[in-house]
């Protein structure tokens, strides 16, 4: 078979224009980029806001291993198959951010015949989204050091600075910097640092934002340090929002593009999931709600990670309530997390399914019961994999009362997913009970507590000396009743990756609480996780190349 770019670049895409066409999305509201990407303006939202929305499907999946799942993939062949069905569907995806395409994930527009194209475009610059949240968040800490370097009226602590630089790239070079070095001309000096731009709050917020108004004032809002008397500095005291904001005004504007099977696709924003909030922005989301009847989305990581975060940070923030959900795995991916190496995995063993199959069945029990959306498991399906191992994983999943169906999207684009598709419609029509894993009322730490042991199985939640001093701090500054995203490891429920499988009697550790007022969440760090990944030994930027005619080759 050939490989994803090789798919990719021998598509027959359509005109930009015709995939509008197929949404009915008006032409005036188009803005070209080329013959086969637009961004659509947000306006149009206002002109449809009394228009009923479309089904919303999450697509979620079981907790990450090497051996792959196929979200992505599945999210996008899902889009394929619903309307090989007969229904309007818009799939509604993250952007790719460089770090893994670079890194060691690659890209992440899907795979096989269930891919949304321009494949080397989304995985690489696309329409600059990326580059301007990262120039807006470098504008406000240039403002910033500038403001000290200019006498300092806020009277901002250098020593207290929160606000970090962005790039978007894995460089663990750039966690921890010294800068403003070279005499008094360059600047004061101090401890900086970087964040991958994904990491970053302008991003959260592009994300999380309803429209250009909204963006600026919680642009204002974002915290960069605090004082010497320890009250907090904003972006809106450093004058800086208004200049952010148009940095981003055509940044806030969702991309259309299409799948290999012409399925209208908006992929924009990108937070990561295990240091963010994991979902693509929320004018994307409500553009493919208004403009279709079934918007296919996906929440990044484990259910455990992305789909906590749809459910308490971006539905509770927008009032959206998924219809039902999808949670993908593989017999591959099960036997990993039952203790088989990742050379072995083609051979059947029932036993490692068997000790494997936990990881899977708590996704489903906190999906089904604790967010309370109806759900189907897409078993995506590899060659190797065999009839029992398939039937286990069936029996199993119908002990909790959810079905499970084959997905073959990625070797045959949306037929291999039709199974699917009609059982995601049947869910969509089923009673919804869905609900928050916790109230808004509830202290910082009693968030913590029950993700902590409702959702990763903990037997609590330990902060650190320093997390604690930050927690009574955000508290009396009145940012207790924000919700909360945990930045936790995405290779298992624990905050330790080496825990596979379905843990116990594990405690999460908090090291360190920042709250993200403009975003309008508070980030409890876990683990030993960051904010600035850094390359692995072989990275997949070795493979990359473009020959002579410009066609880049080792892009996956």
């Amino acid at each position: 078979m050939k490989t994803d770019i090789e798919i990719a670049q021998n598509a027959e895409l359509l005109h930009i224009n015709e995939i509008a066409d197929i949404i009915d999305a008006p032409q005036e509201f188009i803005e070209q980029y080329g013959s086969c990407k637009a961004k659509i303006d947000i306006k149009l939202l206002e002109k449809m806001k009394n228009d009923p929305d479309g089904k919303l499907v999450l697509v979620t999946a079981i907790t990450p291993t090497p051996a792959g799942e196929g979200k992505t993939t599945t999210t996008v062949g899902l889009g394929d198959a619903l309307r090989r069905i007969g229904k309007k569907s818009i799939v509604a995806l993250r952007e790719p951010s460089l770090g893994p395409v670079f890194g060691v994930k690659g890209g992440a527009a899907g795979g096989g015949y269930a891919q949304v194209v321009p494949m080397e475009d989304i995985n690489l610059h696309f329409t600059g989204d990326f580059h301007a949240v990262g120039a807006a968040d470098n504008l406000l800490a240039a403002m910033l050091d500038n403001h000290i370097y200019q006498g300092n009226t806020l009277k901002l602590d250098p020593r207290r600075v929160t606000w970090k630089r962005a790039v978007d790239m894995n460089d663990r070079q750039l966690r921890s910097i010294t800068d403003g070095l070279g005499g008094r001309v360059n600047g004061v000096p101090r401890e900086d640092g970087f964040e991958i731009t994904v990491a970053s709050e302008v991003m959260a917020v592009l994300c999380l934002s309803n429209d250009l108004i909204d963006l600026k004032e919680r642009l204002s809002r974002i915290i960069v340090g605090y004082t010497y008397d320890e009250k907090p500095v904003t972006a809106g005291e450093l004058k800086a929002h208004g200049a952010m904001t148009a940095l981003l005004k055509d940044a806030m504007k969702p991309n259309l593009v299409q799948t290999l099977e012409h399925t209208p696709a908006f992929i924009h924003g990108g937070p990561f999931a295990n240091i963010a909030h994991g979902c693509n922005s929320l004018a994307a989301t409500r553009l493919a709600l208004k403009l279709g009847e079934y918007c296919v989305t996906e929440a990044g990581f484990g259910a455990d990670l992305g789909a906590e975060k749809f459910t308490d940070i971006k539905c509770r923030i927008s009032g959206l309530r998924p219809d039902a959900a999808v949670i993908v795995a593989s017999v591959r991916a099960l036997k990993h997390h039952g203790g088989v190496s990742k050379e072995d995995l083609v051979k059947e063993n029932a036993a490692a399914l068997e000790k494997g199959i936990p990881n899977l069945l708590r996704h489903v029990d906190n999906v089904t019961k604790l967010y309370g959306i109806p759900a189907v498991v897409a078993v995506n399906r590899f060659p190797a994999d065999s009839e029992a191992e398939l039937a286990f994983i069936e029996k199993k999943c119908g002990e909790l009362g959810v079905n499970t169906v084959i997905s073959e999207v990625w070797s045959k684009g949306g037929a291999g997913g039709e199974a699917l598709a009609k059982e995601v419609v049947r869910l969509c029509e089923e009673k919804n009970s869905f609900s928050f894993v916790y109230p808004e009322d509830m202290s910082i730490k009693e968030k913590i507590e029950a993700i902590a042991t409702k959702v990763y199985r903990a037997d609590g939640a330990e902060l650190t000396g320093g997390a604690l001093k930050q927690l009574s701090g955000l508290e009396e500054l009145g940012f207790g009743k924000l919700p909360v995203c945990m930045a936790k490891t995405q290779y298992s429920f624990s905050d330790n990756a080496a825990l596979t499988g379905a843990p116990t009697g594990f405690k999460i550790t908090v090291r360190n609480l920042k709250v993200c007022a403009g975003a309008g969440f508070v980030v409890a760090l876990t683990g030993d996780v960051m904010t600035m990944p850094g390359l692995p030994g072989a990275p997949a930027a070795e493979k990359i190349d473009v020959d002579a005619a410009g066609r880049i080759s080792g892009l996956f």
